[in-house]
């Protein structure tokens, strides 16, 4: 289907040309049928954008044919009815079979125009909104993503997406971005302390966009949740980013676990590179056209299987950005790419603690105030001894606390752990 295509079906050739004109004028593509015959042959083979139909023709009038269009699954674009001399009766039965509305000839150049304007509108609204994150890779992980994003935005749920640095939180956020609607960026957030309603007004049926909100101020969190608050009656989305675990911050007390708990049902996490490593070679052959820009041909040929292999079992600390710079230097390699050549390259990363994820932080909330308690020092210990590497000394300074006290914590807390030959008998 050519985009924003209009079907105009009118018996009389003059009409079917002066609409033709005012329409292409106005950026639409338009295709022309002089009845219904002709309409029922277009629309078995394609789906126009929307349907000007007259309603008598010689053949078979308008009505009718919109009641075929209706029983057999065809309507599925709006369809506008025209007439030099409709009734009543006729345009209600025709907005009750499904017609979107009525024009009575002569049509107003304007009533014409804001007619297709608001049909179209409609139709857009009501039709899921296909979000693509192929720039990302094309594995399973992915494509749940772009499910997760798609029911979301349907919804008009806050999003919120998560994932290391160089997961693509800009690529997934400006997918949920839809034509002809506001798309507003806030690259932190200062507007959220001074006016968060005028935001709303400026992006209604739209999205905002806010950049990496666990850097946000206490007072910029406040207006990000009021912000959270007024969408659903004013059709507006919001997406979040943070590359940060924003569990990890509320632990810290650096993020509102309100607000966390206002998001985190919306969450969506993009994975990192190492877990699907099988998108490695199609995203190597991207990167390096889109350097040369070429649109066709292979790159993989200048790296050898081994060098292939290492690229793939990486760890990719910064994940598609790390990916990209990684190939720029490829790319100026002369001659085969080696596996030395790339472990240099690449050097040794050692694999990041796991992030404590907004839906674990989120069920503090659901549990009893002793409970909620207890799971929280257990995530709490378990984090610290992560990050101290199960160095006593340090995870005891850190947590401020006596050894011997930690110590009968951990036991506590049935959390385990080893003892050097130096440490105290709890």
């Amino acid at each position: 289907m050519q985009a924003r295509e209009i079907l105009i079906v009118d018996d009389e050739v003059g009409i079917r040309e002066l609409l033709s004109e005012i329409l292409q004028d106005e950026g639409y593509h338009v295709a022309v049928a002089e009845n219904a015959g002709e309409a029922r042959a277009y629309r078995s083979r394609q789906q126009p954008a929307l349907v000007l139909l007259d309603i008598w023709m010689p053949d078979a009038d308008g009505v009718t044919l919109l009641r075929e269009w209706g029983s057999s699954g065809l309507l599925t674009m709006p369809v506008v009815m025209m007439s030099g001399h409709g009734t009543i009766e006729t345009a209600v039965e025709a907005t009750k079979i499904g017609a979107f509305d009525f024009l009575e000839k002569p049509i107003g150049l304007s009533k014409l125009l804001g007619t297709i304007s608001r049909a179209l509108k409609s139709a857009a609204a009501q039709e899921p909104h296909r979000i693509s994150l192929a720039a990302l890779g094309s594995g399973a992980a992915l494509r749940e993503a772009e499910r997760a994003l798609e029911t979301l935005a349907s919804a008009r749920k806050p999003i919120l997406i998560l994932g290391e640095p160089g997961t693509g939180h800009d690529v997934a956020a400006r997918a949920l971005a839809q034509r002809d609607a506001p798309f507003i960026v806030l690259p932190n957030g200062a507007r959220l302390t001074a006016n968060p309603l005028s935001l709303i007004e400026e992006a209604r049926d739209g999205v905002i966009y806010l950049q990496e909100i666990g850097a946000y101020a206490k007072a910029e969190q406040k207006g990000l949740s009021f912000l959270v608050s007024k969408l659903d009656r004013n059709n507006v989305t919001l997406v979040a980013t943070s590359a940060e675990p924003l569990g990890n911050l509320a632990v810290d007390g650096r993020f509102d676990p309100a607000l966390l708990a206002q998001l985190a049902p919306g969450a969506v996490i993009l994975p990192p590179l190492r877990q699907r490593r099988d998108d490695i070679p199609v995203l190597i052959e991207r990167l390096w056209r889109e350097a040369d820009g070429a649109e066709s041909g292979t790159v993989l040929a200048t790296l050898s299987t081994s060098a292939l292999a290492a690229l793939q079992g990486a760890h990719w600390p910064g994940n598609l950005d790390h990916l990209a710079g990684v190939v720029a230097n490829l790319r100026t390699v002369r001659g085969d790419v080696t596996p030395e050549h790339v472990k240099r390259l690449l050097g040794e990363a050692a694999a990041p603690a796991p992030p404590v994820t907004p839906e674990i932080a989120a069920r503090f909330f659901e549990l009893p105030l002793r409970e909620a308690r207890e799971a929280f020092e257990r995530l709490y210990f378990e984090q610290l001894l992560g990050r101290e590497q199960s160095n006593m000394s340090k995870v005891a300074e850190k947590a401020g606390l006596e050894r011997t006290h930690l110590y009968r914590k951990l036991k506590q807390l049935n959390i385990r752990f080893s003892r050097r030959g130096d440490d105290p008998v709890a």
